[in-house]
């Protein structure tokens, strides 16, 4: 086990789990080892373990400190967490510890996704569960699976799993704001065949890529101006393809259906006599990048080099409808909300492109407040994939959570949070997706609020947990509990 880094820091049990967190690896739907370390925690502790068919688990907990018979409370952390690096770090999200290190205020990985989305949640939970001071009520934590992916631990929990009717979900990231509704969402995944030819004669062969983006969470963040790399290695392919007869041979970028595309790729020719040109349309992109994003993307890099001639390339019909259709679908923000003043209500996203089984293929998510809009969004990027000659396949998608403004424990948590801190908390719905509106629809009648310390850049390797919020969370935490 790597060395402790949290000597320090308060309060100690939610450290201490959250650094046994990382060192399990959890990727999404690979999760085998951190659901083993919690049965095993709860065995230890000498608490009723239960496993769903799924794999969600939930360890029960009885009240203590005369609160023995007050209805239990329902505590939600996911297990799973974004496996997302820098392309020149060597980790192996399925073998590897998480490295966390301490840099002022803040925690941090080391060249990779820390985790805290969703480890802290978990880790709060294991702290009070592990607790043997705190009065609490009745307490039923459950653990759901692949998240991150697509929401199977809540898709497929089932009913009768919990009994209590107040849940407090665990997967927020600003502290201070309490949230009372989600936006849903669906995936919309196009599939190319690739159809080649041999390289022409008298080519000129190189490599562009983007990388050194910021990243980010493709609902958090969506709306911060950030870049995308597929989207601008995109532009200077359509830009190259119309100047110099530009011919891919290889592409990829993007990872994660829900984080921003940080680095991007593409092996290519073009006839000898555009070699020089191609360079300096770059620098022309480079130049525009610099100025459109001067603000968001400070340490992007756009780079261009020589490489060996490849046997073929795409044919052109197909090239053109592949570099004619990442051009056209759309990315960010589609509508703010009516309602709620600053808040998204539709996006999407374009995450990915890969090369799989020969097969290229382009995955982006859609979300919105309105399931309407949402809909009618993939239907703009099955769209797109249809003019390009692409397969299409959209996920089940997952419900939006509509806002109750009069639940009571919401009021509970304004209270108690203005009690401790002296300051009125935001109460505010987030364009992220949580798993908050699938449980409604095993257990209606459910009253839920959403909280969490502040993490920042989630889904990317800048991801960071901001020291004093975590303090700040447990304690609002536990005076729910009483």
């Amino acid at each position: 086990m790597q060395q402790y880094p949290f000597t320090d820091l308060q309060p100690a049990g939610i450290w201490q789990y959250f650094h046994e967190i990382c060192q399990v690896p959890r990727p999404s739907k690979k999760e085998e080892r951190i659901r083993a370390y919690l049965v095993d925690f709860a065995q230890k502790q000498g608490l009723e373990v239960r496993e769903d068919a799924i794999g969600n688990i939930l360890i029960k907990k009885a009240g203590t400190g005369g609160l023995e018979d007050r209805p239990p409370v329902v505590l939600q952390s996911h297990i799973d967490m974004v496996c997302e690096k820098n392309s020149e770090v060597a980790h192996d999200f399925l073998q590897d510890p998480i490295l966390p290190r301490i840099e002022g205020d803040w925690v941090k990985a080391t060249g990779t996704t820390l985790g805290a989305d969703d480890g802290i949640g978990m880790a709060a939970q294991l702290a009070l569960l592990a607790d043997k001071t705190l009065p609490h009520v009745p307490l039923e934590c459950l653990f759901t699976v692949d998240e991150e992916t697509g929401l199977t631990g809540a898709f497929g929990l089932e009913a009768g799993f919990f009994e209590g009717k107040t849940l407090l979900n665990l997967d927020s990231e600003d502290e201070g704001e309490i949230f009372i509704g989600c936006a849903g969402g669906i995936d919309s995944v196009g599939t190319f065949i690739p159809e080649w030819e041999a390289t022409p004669a008298g080519s000129f062969a190189f490599e562009v890529r983007v990388r050194g983006l910021t990243g980010g969470h493709s609902g958090d963040d969506i709306h911060k101006g950030l870049g995308n790399a597929v989207k601008w290695l995109t532009r200077y392919l359509w830009e190259a393809t119309r100047d110099f007869d530009f011919r891919l041979a290889s592409i990829e970028g993007g990872n994660l259906r829900n984080a921003l595309a940080r680095e991007a790729r593409a092996l290519g020719v073009v006839p000898r006599k555009y070699k020089e040109q191609v360079r300096v349309l770059l620098n022309c992109m480079t130049a525009d990048l610099e100025e459109e994003f001067t603000v968001t993307e400070p340490n992007f890099k756009l780079e261009l080099e020589s490489a060996d001639l490849p046997a073929q390339v795409y044919r052109a019909d197909f090239h053109h409808k592949l570099v004619n259709t990442l051009m056209a679908l759309p990315h960010g923000v589609m509508a703010m909300s009516q309602q709620v003043a600053g808040l998204v209500e539709t996006s999407t996203n374009l995450a990915s492109i890969k090369e799989v089984e020969g097969q290229l293929v382009v995955s982006t998510s859609q979300r919105s407040a309105i399931e309407s809009a949402r809909d009618h969004l993939a239907a703009v990027v099955k769209a797109c994939f249809d003019l390009g000659g692409a397969r299409v396949r959209h996920s089940d998608g997952y419900p939006g959570w509509a806002p109750n403004p009069d639940s009571p424990l919401l009021k509970n948590s304004v209270a108690s949070y203005r009690k401790l801190f002296q300051q009125e908390p935001e109460v505010k719905a987030i364009h992220a997706g949580l798993e908050c509106g699938l449980f409604l629809k095993k257990y209606p009648g459910l009253d839920m609020i959403s909280i969490g310390p502040t993490i920042k850049g989630a889904h990317s390797p800048d991801e960071r947990l901001h020291i004093p919020s975590v303090e700040k969370f447990w304690k609002h935490l536990i005076d729910l509990l009483v």
